[in-house]
């Protein structure tokens, strides 16, 4: 009886390298590894709505008195094994959303959005919660804009063209993270690492806007750098570690670090 044993298979031969393709791309970003920021959590914040048509009744109320809600989200990317994930918060071990929250109607926009960032994730008593620190989040591109044409809770990446006044738009954008950073999460939410791969085709589970994220991120190239500050891998062209399968990591909070499933499009939506 002969044992095959499974090994690689490589070409004795070199790669064909292709002409430049790299017309009219954005700037290269580099990703920091995981390991690089330190997380914790602080105070609980409760939702400030019981239920869905709380928060409905509630963007009715602001429509009335200052016009559309302006909400803004935060993609910030970091990597694992040479892979892009991404940061979310998770609420009730079954809701997903993206750091970021509604703007108050007299807020400028990135001052504004700061300021949201900072309530969700700066460290309780930390110098980045005071005024005059802006600069501590780097806002980069807006990635997408999403519309809510009525006071319901779907939500298109267009204006249909029946709408003339829609009642929200969610902005979001892309967060350079720095080399390292201290993030903490309130106690009732988990700050989970999600690759992209776990995103990438999974609406049933995170929802449209979420699942959309990767498709959002193709644009890029990526540099992948290691703890010491190396660049060890590159896209086009470099890939995760061999034998690492990219998933989602509980980086702090919540009751306990079992992952749930959501309840589908609705209750993601509802927590968007």
């Amino acid at each position: 009886m002969t044992t095959v044993t499974k090994t690689a298979q490589q070409s004795s031969y070199p790669p064909i390298q292709p002409l430049d393709f790299n017309a009219n791309q954005p700037k290269t970003v580099r990703l920091y590894p995981l390991s690089n920021y330190t997380f914790g959590t602080k105070e609980t914040q409760p939702e400030e709505d019981p239920s869905v048509l709380a928060r409905l009744k509630r963007l009715e109320e602001h429509y009335e008195q200052y016009g559309m809600r302006r909400t803004c989200e935060g993609v910030l990317v970091c990597h694992e094994h040479n892979h892009p994930h991404v940061l979310m918060l998770q609420i009730a071990n079954a809701f997903f959303k993206l750091p970021g929250d509604y703007l108050p109607h007299d807020a400028e926009e990135v001052s504004g959005f700061k300021d949201r960032l900072n309530e969700r994730l700066a460290p309780s008593g930390s110098q980045f919660t005071n005024q005059g620190n802006e600069g501590e989040w780097e806002i980069a591109d807006t990635l997408a804009q999403w519309w809510r044409p009525n006071f319901e809770t779907f939500m298109y990446p267009f204006i249909p063209p029946h709408v003339s006044r829609p009642k929200e738009c969610k902005k979001l954008y892309f967060i350079q993270l720095p080399k390292s950073k201290v993030l903490s999460v309130p106690k009732n939410m988990k700050l989970l690492a999600v690759p992209l791969f776990e995103l990438y085709d999974n609406s049933q589970r995170y929802g449209p806007q979420l699942s959309a994220i990767p498709h959002l991120l193709s644009k890029y190239n990526f540099e992948f750098v290691d703890e010491a500050g190396n660049v060890v891998a590159a896209t086009p062209g470099g890939g995760a570690h061999e034998s690492s399968v990219p998933i989602t990591k509980v980086l702090a909070g919540g009751e306990d670090t079992t992952m749930q499933n959501s309840n589908g499009d609705d209750a993601v939506n509802t927590a968007s």
